[in-house]
């Protein structure tokens, strides 16, 4: 797991229309906020994108760009924005670099079966590349708001 403090890991990875989006390109000038969802188009990853894309201006407004990450394509991606109106980046983590080297893959127990997935966290990163906070385990109701505040809290 990632620590508050550090430098945060740096990614490319393309987004839904299949443009790469470089994590490095945004240091110096904005805020990230970067979260990691297990699968487009369920319930709880709709509500998180849909939150998070409802509360966009307000984010912008505070010089914080906003990234979904899941293992899904940028097909999918593409899809599950056009059928719920998501506006926000989402980005497709196919080969889960990313997921890996923010720690989100985790092995979890359901329903007596083992299996790896993605724990739904977010990361807030200050425009110096610093990590600011690491959420794992996330609840997705309300989350965008939390994370709004803390945004507000950044220097």
């Amino acid at each position: 797991m990632l620590k508050v403090g550090q430098s945060a890991p740096v990614f490319d990875l393309p987004n839904a229309d299949m443009e790469l989006v470089k994590l490095s390109d945004f240091k110096g000038k904005y805020n990230l906020v970067v979260f990691f969802y297990p699968k487009d188009n369920t319930p709880g990853c709709t509500l998180q994108a849909v939150e998070f894309s409802d509360l966009e201006d307000e984010f912008a407004r505070l010089k914080t760009i906003i990234m979904g990450v899941s293992r899904d394509d940028c097909l999918s991606h593409g899809s599950f924005r056009d059928k719920h109106g998501i506006t926000i980046q989402l980005l497709a983590d196919t080969e889960g670099e990313a997921c890996r080297s923010y720690g989100v893959i985790q092995d979890k127990e359901v329903d007596g079966v083992r299996k790896t997935g993605i724990v739904r966290s977010t990361f807030v990163i200050d425009r110096k590349g610093i990590l600011r906070h690491a959420l794992y385990g996330v609840n997705p109701r309300g989350h965008a708001s939390e994370v709004l505040n803390l945004v507000k809290g950044l220097d």
